[in-house]
């Protein structure tokens, strides 16, 4: 009697008969059996592996011996309070001839170098041209010739139950491709002080996938793999990307402004529940309800008032402050979005032209490697303007450097510099500045080397 073994490969359960019959059937009663790799040959060539060499400082969180442990990092000792470490994630190219490449914010944050690999094995370095945490999406650039790109689809075609597959380099195994359907849209809360709106799948995503692609079935990117729930680490279903439309808007700022514009209606809310309704006399239970206007602002313009309901921003729904504000943060200054609301029981509709949110601080390393450890703000205190140093962290290579909270820095490489966007531009490609600063009543100037 013929003995039949089922084996469990990569998601696929193969019947495999007698030996020497364990290659799957070409076709099927005449028809042939489908397959994932004309799509993977298509799009596997646009995602590169991403690796990140940065000086972390003993106050890490890297200087734990957990941590060390679970991450593979050599114990260095506690006399050099920095420490070298290096990082695996991924990217995807998305303009061939300029050398673009899309990836997350935390798979370069404080990189001090940055190499690619590129699916022919070929190794490039890269740059970092613009990143924004609140969406964790990062932009980087390699010198273009002979890359291939991926086109970016339209994710807000993307539906529940779509195929897509993931493309990237989990564990720092190498081009890895996984694949599954898109579990759920809209998904938020996933981190604390992000703005979400992630798609969700249960294509397998862990370590090291972070930056990589979310293809659909007509070879689009329609995601970036950005974070995973798990309690152990490793895959487990639940994975979430930034959809492209998200990802394309963050590029197109950073590359047509040097920076992330985001829009401001200009309102301060809190959340409808039913405890509130019933306290307003109203049945409306869910929305953001207006506590504040900002003079001037979009929704001033528009004519908002405080006491009025949002319910919704360009028919998107809208249930708490948090959805608002997610809804707004992810859209672009000078865009306009039609807000629908409620006030005095009836429904309304008004279309506001948002404003731009100001600079919040930033991390040094975003300007330059050797100013980890120190934040930095425009200068609102300062009539010439300037930047601020909003703080330092004790034994962080912007302590070491001499840097304090307090100081102004007024002038970069001999450049006047009156706001984060200048500076960030003079410390652009430079791997020495010359910091001109105002401590109270005197001037110095530091080398950051």
């Amino acid at each position: 009697m013929k003995k039949t073994y089922h084996f469990l490969v990569t998601g696929l359960l193969l019947t495999i008969g007698t030996f020497g019959q364990a290659a799957l059937p070409d076709s099927v009663d005449g028809q042939p059996m489908p397959s994932l790799a004309p799509l993977v040959k298509r799009a596997a060539p646009a995602v590169v592996n991403i690796r990140v060499n940065q000086t972390v400082t003993g106050s890490s969180v890297y200087g734990d011996e957990m941590f060390r442990r679970f991450f593979g990092i050599p114990d260095q000792g506690n006399g050099d309070p920095s420490r070298e470490i290096a990082s695996a994630g991924s990217g995807v190219i998305v303009d061939a001839a300029r050398g673009y490449i899309l990836t997350n914010h935390h798979v370069v944050k404080d990189a001090d170098e940055i190499q690619v690999s590129l699916f022919n094995g070929n190794s490039l370095k890269a740059e970092v041209v613009g990143s924004d945490a609140a969406t964790d999406i990062a932009v980087i650039k390699v010198e273009p010739g002979n890359l291939t790109d991926l086109p970016i689809g339209d994710s807000d075609l993307v539906e529940v139950g779509d195929f897509v597959i993931a493309i990237g380099n989990p564990f720092g195994l190498g081009h890895t491709v996984t694949s599954g359907i898109v579990s759920a849209l809209g998904r938020t809360g996933i981190s604390r002080d992000g703005l979400e709106d992630f798609i969700q799948t249960d294509a397998s995503i862990n370590p090291g996938n972070s930056g990589g692609a979310l293809v659909n079935m007509r070879g689009e990117l329609v995601g970036i793999n950005s974070a995973i729930i798990s309690g152990t680490g490793g895959n487990v279903g639940i994975g979430f990307a930034v959809p492209s439309h998200i990802a394309g808007s963050i590029m197109r700022q950073i590359l047509d402004f040097g920076e992330v514009r985001r829009g401001l209606l200009g309102v301060t809310i809190q959340t409808m529940d039913a405890e509130s309704a019933e306290a307003l006399g109203t049945e409306l239970d869910r929305g953001a309800l207006i506590t504040g206007i900002e003079p001037g602002s979009a929704a001033e313009e528009a004519g908002l008032r405080v006491d009025d309901i949002i319910t919704g921003v360009d028919s998107k729904r809208i249930d708490s402050n948090r959805e608002l504000a997610n809804a707004i943060g992810l859209r672009g200054s000078g865009e306009d979005v039609k807000i629908e609301y409620v006030r005095g029981g009836k429904s309304n509709t008004v279309i506001a032209q948002l404003g731009q949110q100001s600079i919040r601080n930033i991390g040094g390393a975003s300007i330059h490697p050797r100013l980890q450890g120190a934040e930095f703000a425009t200068s609102e205190t300062s009539a010439a303007g300037g930047v601020e140093v909003i703080a330092v962290e004790p034994d962080s290579l912007a302590a070491q450097r001499d840097l304090r909270a307090g100081d102004i820095i007024i002038q970069a490489n001999r450049r006047n510099v009156r706001n984060l966007s200048q500076l960030r531009e003079v410390a652009e490609g430079s791997r020495i500045l010359f910091l001109l600063v105002r401590r109270g009543d005197r001037q110095l100037m530091l080398q950051i080397r």
